[in-house]
């Protein structure tokens, strides 16, 4: 009868928060400024000129559950 060798189990490693932290930021930039050209953009504090932006956005803008009529 074969013996089964003991498999060694990787342990995690730990990531120190201050190298997380820049990323966080990061990305919690990127998602607002999508949150904001999705959800916020009509026109009145729009930050490109025309209604091309809300044309294209406008079935996500539904899809979200932002009011844009």
């Amino acid at each position: 009868m074969a013996q089964a060798a003991a498999v060694p189990t990787p342990l995690p490693v730990a990531i120190p928060l201050r190298d997380v932290a820049p990323w966080a930021v990061f990305a919690g930039v990127i998602l607002l400024s999508l949150l904001y050209l999705v959800g916020m953009d009509q026109g009145a504090t729009s930050l490109t000129s025309g209604g091309m932006l809300h044309e294209f956005v406008h079935d996500g803008r539904h899809l979200l559950g932002f009011p844009c009529h």
